[in-house]
């Protein structure tokens, strides 16, 4: 069994074909969909895909740092008071992402460190979106690391000392999407030196489809690609990926 730890399959691009796609994951035996929020614009679509597909779907709930403007601290009191009401998996997806805009840097860190400080309060994951700003979040995770938090840094696209950091954490395993798949990423050749214990898989549909579907709509049915190539780069089987990276999903989310 596979466990695509990071999809956001309530998005508008599913909106005709969603139980299409959640079925054809599982052909692929993949069986398991955690589904990030973004902000309080998609909640309500999170948590309709949630109740639906109940035995299959885990949401989290948290605010993107893309969505981090002015009115931050009034999303953060959404996100809190989600939490109160029903169970979520992780507080996700938090980050820093200067790679668009750097116009609320400092919001996006004052979230992000509340964030974090909300996850160890439920004693929950959180799952770390880092987009040209691995010194920023790096240096908010040394201040607030301790036994307590765990999570997963989402999309890794960083270096072997970046990995060897994250990993030294303690707590934390390294999410590999569709990106380990593209030709001159180089993402490949540090997969490969990095202990299947460490890595989870995800795919983050609908962006970043994996090669052969590159460019197009992602997918959860797509995870197999990923869970191929990985294998290939460590010179096991399939079947052992999916064993190792499902075990780091259910220790990361607790299930």
């Amino acid at each position: 069994m596979l466990t695509d730890t990071h999809a956001h399959l309530y998005l508008e691009d599913f909106k005709d074909d969603i139980d299409v796609v959640i079925e054809r994951a599982k052909t692929n035996n993949i069986t398991r969909f955690f589904l990030p929020n973004i902000d309080s614009s998609t909640i309500a679509d999170l948590l309709r895909l949630t109740e639906k597909h109940s035995e299959n779907i885990f949401p989290m709930m948290g605010l993107h740092p893309c969505s981090v403007t002015q009115n931050f601290e009034e999303e953060l009191r959404i996100v809190e008071d989600w939490h109160s009401k029903q169970k979520f998996y992780a507080v996700g997806e938090i980050g820093i992402d200067l790679h668009w805009d750097k116009t609320f840097i400092e919001e996006q860190k004052t979230a992000f460190r509340k964030q974090i400080e909300l996850a160890k309060k439920l004693q929950l994951p959180i799952v770390i979106h880092v987009r040209n700003s691995f010194e920023e979040v790096f240096e908010i995770v040394d201040e607030l690391n301790d036994e307590i938090l765990s999570g997963i840094f989402h999309c890794f696209t960083g270096n072997l000392e970046q990995a060897q950091k994250i990993i030294n954490y303690g707590g934390f395993k390294l999410g590999v999407g569709g990106i380990v798949t593209f030709k001159n990423a180089g993402i490949d050749n540090i997969v490969k030196q990095i202990d299947l214990k460490h890595i989870v898989l995800e795919t983050d549909s609908p962006y970043l489809a994996p090669v052969p579907y590159r460019g197009k709509r992602n997918e959860s049915s797509y995870l197999i690609e990923i869970a191929k190539k990985v294998a290939q780069l460590h010179g096991v089987s399939l079947e052992k990926v999916a064993e190792i990276t499902t075990a780091n999903s259910k220790e990361i989310y607790r299930i």
